[in-house]
């Protein structure tokens, strides 16, 4: 799955300030997915290349991730799984436990029902994790992990390891993932232990 955007230029007017900003006027692709958007800017016709706008976002990003850990490259498969590991390492499940459980990190029972006695209070949000890994493949684990909006665009489930295309994100975590590349493989093995009674 490819997106691409093309972004205006915005105009400065003659007092400095910027225009309010517009809306697209055109979003093409079918069955709910942008595949290109196209944003007019009044005053304005010049676009900026794809690649362009890709560039100057990597280096905005950059700027602000500064100490955070490069994004590990995988590929999406048929929009459902993501079939390689994202580290050469392979994922631990006890230390998946421990980042499932960890209310600052993966903070699994927030939403979901565990099998993980001694932790109040599960949530009953989303599904039932305690035969997911006899439900899903360790590719498909590790999509739903990594950003289930692939899968479902309106899930509430939040992306675990994105950086980019979030909104109202603290600056002190702009361009950071929620977990490592390593702490999604250690959950990924941690939910292929879940295989039910």
């Amino acid at each position: 799955m490819k997106c691409e955007y093309d972004v205006a230029v915005e105009p400065v007017t003659d007092r400095g300030e910027r225009p309010a900003r517009p809306k697209p006027d055109r979003v093409s692709g079918g069955a709910g997915r942008s595949k290109t958007r196209e944003v007019r800017v009044p005053g304005s016709n010049r676009f900026l290349s794809t690649v362009t706008a890709v560039a100057a976002a990597a280096a905005l990003l950059g700027s602000w991730s500064a100490g955070a850990e490069e994004l590990a490259a995988y590929q999406v498969v048929d929009e459902a799984s993501i079939p390689q590991p994202l580290t050469d390492q392979p994922g631990d499940a006890a230390r998946g436990m421990d980042v499932a459980v960890n209310r600052k990190l993966g903070n699994c029972l927030a939403c979901h029902i565990m099998p993980i006695e001694g932790q109040p209070f599960h949530g009953e949000v989303g599904p039932d994790l305690s035969a997911v890994g006899a439900t899903y493949s360790e590719g498909e684990l590790r999509l739903r992990v990594v950003n289930p909006k692939v899968i479902n665009p309106d899930s509430i489930m939040p992306a675990f390891y994105r950086a980019d295309g979030l909104h109202r994100v603290m600056k002190q975590f702009q361009g950071k993932t929620v977990l490592t590349a390593q702490q999604v493989e250690d959950v990924v093995a941690y939910l292929m232990t879940l295989q039910g009674q």
